[in-house]
């Protein structure tokens, strides 16, 4: 939640906690939010629901005294299956599914992040057990050595736990994770589930079904297409999932209040946020989803294209972000609009993703994007335009997680969508039969697509007629760089 006028802070903080929500932790070099995969427990191939382990792990750690004042922040992903939707790969500590003899547990990986050093977490343990606590125990031992390198500090764009990890390595790391697991603290905690548990029967709660469903009247092509592309089939029979594609992640009080009216209504009240910045319906009978989707068009969410090439993410920038350059949510409106004008069919054209970052630290996930940005400026005497470094061929989907390359061009920020509509054009002009967005990157390299915006990436004089390349998107007057300490608590 952005603009919270101050004097209302805490009132809004005693609301939220009403409502069983929290903002502990959500700043300050702390364990940070836990995510995951918003399908687990619905999932086909699923070893076990991670939903309750994941659910410990934050009442373990919030308030944790090691996790306090760590060198820098910790982000923590669960993923539920090998397709990783949560995207482990790119995170601090997380944690994948595994089964051995019967016994749950979880493959370990430390050490990922995007930002000035992106990395992929390497994996620590192949398997750590689940049940009697070890994930828990393995995670703490990891967070006291990190705690106690004090070297980290020094700087703190580089005080992540990866950078430990990058110099020393996964092997030398994991023998100072053995010795720390030797230590008298270990006696000292209580690390069985009990008193941390925390597991909910969704299905005993799901909605009942409809006396009477609704089906389209008429052309059903639009309610076809969003079944395609927003609803995937939950492995309980008779139930689905609905992504809720949302324009840059901000909803109105109008349409969260009719989210839940539909939730209440259809879902049985349950729905899970992503890290793409939409929300999913859980428990949805598939007699009931020609109902949800009218329902959600009545409230302006019923589109379709989820995690496709429209449904353009990036994180707040300058809106409200102390270290944002650039007006990343007004580029996205305007790249969004960009493509709908294009209206693109191709299925390979759809399935391109594109993020945006306000500026190099990631927040917007632009490393892993097939196209992707970060903010940036150009000097043009005692001015400067708002502008963006591109990247190109990064991916993240079946597990697969690759960082995107930097292209050596620099775009002024009001011609990055005609920079998207050049390169679109590039790969359905060139591209061999059922190529790949990211294949076709590779084949042609990324000179190709830098010469394809050269003449887009020329700086303009300080003039009226070239005034607007000065202004930012959604802004109204020229544009400055003006960073701030951090983006959070310091």
């Amino acid at each position: 939640m952005h603009h919270v006028a101050l004097p209302d802070a805490a009132k809004l903080i005693r609301e939220l906690g009403d409502a069983g929500l929290s903002s502990r932790e959500g700043c300050g070099n702390t364990m940070r939010n836990v995510t995951g995969d918003p399908r687990a427990g619905v999932l086909p191939g699923e070893l076990f629901d991670i939903t309750a382990y994941a659910a410990a792990y934050v009442r373990y750690f919030v308030r944790h005294p090691t996790t306090q004042a760590m060198p820098r922040k910790v982000k923590t992903a669960f993923a539920a299956t090998d397709e990783d939707n949560a995207i482990t790969r790119i995170h601090d500590v997380s944690f994948i599914p595994r089964l051995r003899d019967g016994v749950r547990g979880v493959e370990l990986r430390v050490g990922g992040g995007t930002s000035i050093m992106p990395r992929l977490a390497p994996t620590l343990y192949e398997f750590v057990e689940l049940d009697s606590g070890d994930y828990l125990k393995v995670t703490e031992a990891c967070m006291r050595i990190f705690d106690r390198t004090e070297w980290l500090r020094t700087n703190r764009a580089r005080a992540r736990i990866k950078v430990l990890i990058d110099k020393i390595g996964i092997d030398a790391f994991r023998e100072l994770v053995e010795q720390e697991l030797r230590g008298d603290w270990v006696t000292e905690r209580n690390f069985s589930l009990e008193h941390v548990w925390w597991s909910h029967d969704e299905e005993a709660n799901a909605s009942g079904i409809l006396a009477a469903s609704a089906a389209p009247n008429g052309d059903g092509r639009a309610f076809d297409r969003f079944v395609v592309s927003n609803v995937v089939p939950q492995r309980q029979q008779g139930f689905s999932t609905v992504e809720v594609k949302v324009r840059r992640g901000d909803l109105t009080p109008e349409q969260l209040r009719g989210l839940a009216q539909i939730m209440r209504d259809h879902t049985g009240g349950y729905a899970r946020t992503t890290v793409h910045q939409n929300v999913v319906l859980r428990w949805v009978r598939d007699a009931s989803l020609y109902t949800v989707w009218s329902a959600l068009r009545e409230i302006g969410l019923g589109e379709a294209g989820a995690e496709e090439i429209s449904d353009v993410v990036s994180c707040p920038g300058t809106d409200s972000c102390k270290l944002g350059i650039t007006s990343s949510m007004g580029l996205n409106e305007a790249v969004r609009q960009r493509i709908e004008q294009l209206d693109p069919t191709d299925e390979l054209t759809r399935a391109i993703h594109i993020k945006i970052s306000g500026c190099p630290n990631g927040c917007g996930q632009h490393h892993i994007a097939n196209i992707g940005f970060y903010g940036a400026s150009i000097k043009v005497g005692e001015h400067a335009i708002p502008a963006y470094i591109p990247h190109l061929g990064g991916a993240y989907a079946g597990g697969e997680v690759r960082y995107g390359q930097r292209l050596k061009s620099r775009l002024p920020a009001k011609r990055v969508p005609e920079a998207v509509q050049r390169w679109l054009d590039l790969y359905e002009r060139e591209r061999h039969d059922g190529e790949a967005f990211n294949a076709f990157v590779d084949r042609v390299g990324t000179a190709e697509f830098e010469r394809h915006v050269s003449d887009l990436t020329l700086p303009a004089q300080f003039t009226p007629e070239s005034l607007a390349l000065f202004i930012d998107w959604s802004r109204d007057r020229p544009f400055a760089v003006a960073r701030g300490e951090g983006e959070c608590a310091v």
